[in-house]
């Protein structure tokens, strides 16, 4: 027995061998299945035959018989179900022969009667195990069908593949309807997934060649469960696609073609065979058509109008089936994708005869990418939006889920539908195109919706940065077939200059709220408790400055990650309104710390505002290559501020000092230090002010409050209010020596710039406390030397402070004024340093004394 199933092993190795050099299988891998499979299936043969209760006697008779019966059921099935006479042919005939190595090989089985094995029976006491093991179901039979023979068995196992052949694989002839004709059996899961794996082989490995038919697989026998689930799941995983050949050949059309009705049905199905029937009739009655409109006359023009009307229909309504089959594809691939091979085929077709002539016009190839749009589109709009209300970071989250589902759709029509399609279609290149053309337009749409910054910029991100990277069209599981794609949107013109147009607008709106959100804070927390600002580094200082500055520099810099030109939008916006920003500010501060002026807390609160915008001035200074024009106009606002408040403390003071100052030269001063002593602390309070003030605007404040209070100091003794006679000038020199000194030392700490000041007290007490009259012409020279603006009309104040009003020595040293003056000549005086012209000297002229030495004048030597 051994001997004889090793001989019919050998055979079923021979047909084995037969079987692949007439099928046709797409891949080594393939082969290698379907033919452990049909071992499988074989054996399962051997055991059933082993296990048959028929005697030797009988056994050949029945087996004949049973065969003869497989033998005809298979041929009813087979012509039922064959779609032409020529490949119904050509598939009996490959059938018959693997069916007669079938047989040879159940001939030679030892359990045959005529068989050499007839002899041998099987034990009954041994291997009970082995005696008890059934024969696996076979997937062709109900749950309730016995199994009577193996021929039959394996019949029914390939008139169920025929059937599922039928319903995959483009027809070479006439397209015919599905049989109604159902073989007893159920068609289980398993089979039927396999089933469609082969038919897609079968599909792809199509010869060219109209003469030729595909052979089909050879399958295996469906063992138990967990075997054909575990075979299912590594078939899915190793599945390997094999592009679509570019050239096919187109079956015949049939001659006579099925009727208008029965070609609308037929186009409402959504079965390969019965829409690759359509199109063939469909085509076959065009061409009816045309010779129909060729010979005839014009005696029947309303029944050829309206057979074209009809045919217009058919076309219309097959157009939009292969629409609805694109568009849903990459929704639908599970129900869709075998559907594509036929439409591809359809779409090239009607594109070859719409060049012919007296073909159609429209264009199918468009259709189709306006089909595929449609289909990109639904999967655009399919993406989740919340609403503002349920979902503050609602646009965020959306992008996020439309970037992912982008990629996913992608990845599916790299791997899968792409196949579906021959070369030309540029199926990728399609569909990237459409995503670049609707998203431009959802994006538009968004547009409108969205008002808040964070929005804003969410979705300006998203257009410039994010569909670029490799979270979308960047991703590397894409970037294979995106080397020769552009990953830039389809948007419309000058959609993104608007949306940054938007953005800067709302991010001035939003700066704008900003500052107003600080002046109200300013006021909460420092100006409605009357607090006394913070120091820094022994300066007053606010962090209102550092508030801004942060503020801009988190808008250019979360606009700088998107890009340099709304960068510069943004900071310019930031600049234009933060250009009003400082007089608002003053406004305000004035009027809620109105009733504080009279206090030193005013004085500090200016001081420390000026302080804080010295500082954001700084800060913008980063920005002047970006923005020139708008830090220059900002500084100049601030520099406004600054003056106004420092103008504010300088005024201040001088009124402070006012009544001090005008006392002195007076006979009350020269008695009492009250009035000197008032004027020192005003000035020693405003020098401490001064010092928690940062540079420049210190020196600069000192610097023209020392100079006022020189010349006022100074100013007193051209007014001619006192006279120190009876030789009080001595006193009255000594006392200006003492206090100018103290004044100077003041200023000096305060870090005016005025030095050339310090000389013209000493100067003048020089010459006021001169005992001889004579020696006042020596003293002449170095205040004409250190303030080239000192006159005549000043000397003789000086002269009448002293009690010198008049006499000969009075004109002489007026002369030698004159005289010195001359010898200096016109040089051209520094109007930085100009003293005495600013001073207002009243007139005090003695006629009598002044008309007798002009008399006597041309007496004198000089003359």
């Amino acid at each position: 027995m051994s001997q004889m199933m090793e001989k019919s092993t050998e055979n079923s190795d021979e047909d084995t061998v037969s079987l692949r050099s007439n099928g046709h299988t797409p891949s080594e891998g393939a082969e290698k299945e379907s033919v452990g499979m049909f071992g499988t299936l074989r054996r399962s043969i051997r055991r059933a035959a082993e296990k048959s209760p028929l005697s030797p006697g009988g056994t050949s008779q029945k087996m004949e018989k049973s065969k003869e019966e497989n033998s005809d059921e298979d041929r009813v099935s087979l012509r039922s179900n064959t779609p032409s006479e020529g490949a119904e042919k050509g598939s009996l005939g490959r059938l018959q022969t693997f069916r007669r190595s079938i047989r040879r090989a159940a001939e030679k089985s030892p359990l045959l009667s005529g068989g050499k094995g007839a002899k041998v029976t099987p034990k009954a006491d041994t291997d009970d195990n082995e005696l008890e093991i059934k024969p696996p179901p076979s997937p062709s039979l109900s749950g309730s069908s016995p199994v009577t023979s193996p021929l039959k068995m394996l019949g029914g196992l390939f008139q169920k593949k025929e059937e599922e052949e039928g319903d995959g694989t483009p027809q070479k002839g006439t397209g015919l309807k599905r049989s109604k004709t159902e073989p007893n059996m159920t068609k289980r899961d398993s089979l039927l997934k396999r089933g469609s794996s082969i038919r897609r082989s079968l599909r792809l490995g199509m010869v060219k060649d109209k003469d030729k038919t595909c052979r089909p697989e050879p399958l295996g026998p469906v063992s138990e469960g967990s075997v054909e689930e575990r075979q299912e799941e590594e078939e899915e995983m190793k599945e390997e696609f094999e592009e679509m050949e570019e050239e096919y050949t187109l079956p015949e059309l049939p001659h006579t073609p099925l009727s208008v009705m029965q070609i609308s049905k037929l186009i409402e199905t959504e079965k390969v065979e019965e829409l690759e029937e359509a199109h063939l009739n469909l085509l076959a009655l065009w061409e009816e058509f045309k010779q129909e409109q060729e010979i005839s006359s014009q005696d029947s023009p309303m029944e050829l109008a309206k057979k074209e009307k009809d045919l217009c229909l058919l076309y219309r309504d097959l157009r939009n089936k292969v629409c609805t089959i694109v568009r849903d594809s990459n929704s639908l691939p599970s129900r869709n994708k075998e559907l594509l091979v036929p439409v591809a085929r359809i779409i090239q077709e009607e594109e070859r005869r719409a060049k012919e002539p007296g073909g159609l016009p429209d264009s199918w190839m468009e259709a189709w990418r306006e089909a595929v749009c449609e289909g990109v589109q639904v999967k655009v709009e399919s993406v989740q939006l919340e609403q503002k209300e349920q979902n503050v970071s609602w646009l965020a989250v959306h992008l996020c889920l439309l970037g992912k589902a982008i990629v996913e759709d992608l990845e599916n029509v790299s791997k899968q539908l792409r196949w579906s399609y021959p070369p030309s279609f540029q199926v990728f290149s399609t569909y990237v195109k459409s995503y670049h053309r609707v998203v431009g337009q959802h994006l538009k749409k968004l547009e409108v919706q969205v008002t808040e910054l964070k929005d804003l910029y969410a979705l300006l991100d998203w257009i410039i940065n994010g569909y670029k990277s490799e979270r979308i069209m960047g991703s590397l599981s894409l970037q294979p077939d995106m080397k020769d794609e552009s990953s830039d949107l389809q948007l419309e013109d000058d959609f993104l200059k608007q949306l940054k147009e938007k953005y800067c607008s709302r991010v001035k709106e939003e700066m704008r709220s900003s500052l107003d959100r600080l002046i109200e804070l300013e006021n909460e927390e420092v100006w409605s408790h009357s607090k006394s600002p913070e120091m820094e580094e022994n300066f007053l200082t606010s962090k209102i400055d550092f508030d801004i500055w942060t503020k801009v520099k988190g808008n250019a810099k979360g606009s700088q990650h998107i890009d340099a030109d709304l960068e510069k939008r943004v900071i310019s916006s930031c600049l234009e309104e933060l250009k009003h920003f400082p007089k608002r500010f003053e406004t305000e501060l004035r009027r809620h710390c109105s009733a504080l002026k009279p206090q030193p807390l005013w004085t500090e609160y200016q001081i420390t505002y000026i302080n804080s915008f010295t500082a954001l001035q700084g800060h913008m200074e980063g920005y002047k290559a970006a923005c020139s024009d708008e830090v220059e106009g900002f500084k100049v606002e601030v520099k406004g501020l600054i003056v106004r408040l420092t103008q504010d403390m300088e005024d201040h003071f001088k009124e402070d000092v006012k009544p001090y100052l005008r006392r002195m030269m007076t006979r009350k001063w020269l008695t009492n230090e009250e009035d000197f002593k008032e004027l020192c602390n005003r000035t020693t309070l405003l020098s401490q002010h001064c010092a928690l003030m940062r540079p420049p605007h210190t020196k600069e404040l000192a610097s023209r409050l020392h100079y006022h209070v020189v010349r006022e100091y100074i100013g007193q003794l051209m007014k001619s209010n006192y006279s120190c006679k009876n030789r009080k000038h001595a006193r009255a020199g000594a006392k200006i020596h003492v206090q100018w000194n103290k004044l100077r030392d003041l200023f000096e700490d305060m870090d005016s710039s005025h030095e050339w000041l310090h000389h013209v007290g000493d100067d003048l007490s020089d010459i006021i406390i001169q005992k001889n009259k004579t020696d006042i012409k020596t003293y002449l020279q170095p205040l004409v030397d250190h303030y080239p603006d000192f006159s005549k009309k000043h000397l003789v104040a000086v002269l009448y402070f002293r009690g010198l009003v008049r006499g000969r020595e009075h004109q002489l040293i007026l002369q030698k004024l004159s005289e010195l003056k001359k010898k200096r000549g016109n040089a051209v005086c520094d109007r930085s340093q100009v003293l005495f012209s600013d001073m207002q000297v009243p007139v005090h002229t003695d006629c009598l004394s002044n008309l007798l030495f002009s008399c006597f004048s041309f007496l004198l030597p000089d003359n």
